[in-house]
């Protein structure tokens, strides 16, 4: 998935477990696990907002965006011209 979740960098950055932020937040180990690992389908607004504030961050702290294949980086139409034109 492109979606790369980053919540270990800032546990790590706040030297901060992930029982006491599941706890912090109001979410269950597991479910933060699942949301840590990449496997979450989707994520609450007030979820990532409950994560930001614990964790002092901003959403894009926490998520990004990664191209899977390289023709993914440039979407369509936007490409740069090549060589000769």
């Amino acid at each position: 998935m492109p979606i790369v979740v980053d919540i270990d960098v800032m546990l790590a950055r706040r030297k901060m477990s992930v029982g006491e932020l599941a706890e912090r937040v109001g979410i269950t180990p597991a479910n933060l696990a699942v949301l840590k690992n990449g496997r979450a389908k989707a994520v609450r607004f007030t979820t990532l907002a409950a994560l930001c504030e614990v964790l002092a961050c901003q959403p894009g702290d926490l998520l990004r965006w990664e191209a899977e294949t390289p023709e993914e980086a440039v979407p369509s139409g936007t490409a740069s011209a090549g060589p000769g034109s």
